[in-house]
């Protein structure tokens, strides 16, 4: 490459010490709103720059890539999921895709436990009384929750999020099952005190938690489909902290509504932001929004991946976090 300064544009604002690190290495342009890039701007962006920086909101589809610059070589995603773009197209078009892997297992596997607790507990019904001013002292039957202990936990998806889930279960005395495309290896079940189950649907049947932790494909579109919902036990939870798209949010909702799931935690959504209303409504719900990976350690990690993938694109390797197209 030149020895010109590689041109940047970041999509959405990050935190600040990485857009100043980011300033001082390429020539950045950098976002000054919140407020995701409209088509039109993506497209500007695609026409002029060496490398885009874009986040889950932004749509890197054929059509766009269709219309980049011969200067457009890599897409630094900032963040480890790259559903939202096109990497088969990217690759056709001599552009290389990275992500950034690794930097949120921990703090994602913290919000699938405070999740699980904030359920069987019924912490949000228990705010809301509070801030309603509606406590009238302790009650023998008041906001009755369930014991986690002894609890059996089926993780959905059994990588470093997955992982990380069971250790932090483990250690509330929960009994941890799990079902995985492969098999862990033999000293990481017993490690975790992992049960390996090979069907999913006869985990599913016999858990008291379910924990998804899988990532989006075409082949988990819709894995908790309203058939594998039904097969949860009366009194069941099921925690989603992975992508909304492995539930089916519609079947979900009107279990939930009928009784026939005792309760859901989840902080991500079929559609986005585009949330089923009725599912809000509920109380046995607990709804945040796309936050488990919201540490300042870990947005901080995800943009020194980012920079660590340019700057090594730009000394002529391959970024470290490649992304390669899907094959099959």
């Amino acid at each position: 490459m030149s020895s010109r300064r590689l041109t940047v544009v970041l999509t959405r604002r990050l935190p600040e010490p990485v857009e100043r690190r980011m300033a001082e290495l390429f020539d950045v342009s950098l976002r000054e709103t919140e407020v995701p890039m409209t088509q039109e701007e993506l497209v500007k962006a695609v026409k002029y720059t060496d490398v885009l920086v874009p986040t889950l909101n932004d749509r890197i589809d054929a059509a766009l890539l269709a219309q980049a610059g011969d200067q457009l070589k890599l897409i630094a995603n900032y963040g480890a999921g790259v559903d939202h773009i096109d990497v088969q197209t990217a690759r056709q078009h001599g552009i290389l895709v990275s992500n950034t892997p690794g930097v949120s297992a921990e703090d994602t596997a913290d919000i699938a436990m405070a999740l699980i607790l904030a359920v069987t507990r019924r912490m949000p019904e228990g705010l809301a009384v509070m801030k309603a001013g509606n406590w009238g002292g302790w009650s023998p039957t008041q906001l009755l929750g369930g014991r986690i202990a002894g609890r059996k936990l089926g993780i959905l998806g059994m990588g470093r999020i997955g992982q990380a889930v069971a250790r932090r279960a483990a250690a509330f005395g929960m009994e941890i099952h799990y079902h995985n495309r492969n098999r862990l290896r033999l000293e990481t079940e017993q490690s975790l005190s992992a049960s390996y189950w090979e069907s999913l649907d006869q985990m599913v049947s016999r858990m008291d938690v379910i924990s998804v932790n899988c990532p989006h494909t075409p082949s988990t579109f819709h894995l908790m489909n309203a058939r594998r919902l039904k097969l949860m036990p009366e009194g069941a939870v099921i925690v989603n902290t992975s992508r909304g798209e492995v539930i089916d949010e519609n079947a979900l909702t009107r279990m939930l509504r009928a009784g026939e799931i005792a309760g859901a935690g989840l902080d991500v959504y079929e559609n986005g932001s585009d949330i089923n209303p009725r599912l809000k409504e509920l109380n046995n719900v607990v709804a945040l929004p796309h936050m488990a990976s919201a540490t300042v350690e870990g947005r901080i990690e995800m943009g020194e991946k980012v920079m660590i993938n340019i700057q090594t694109f730009f000394d002529g390797h391959r970024p470290p976090d490649q992304v390669l197209p899907t094959q099959g």
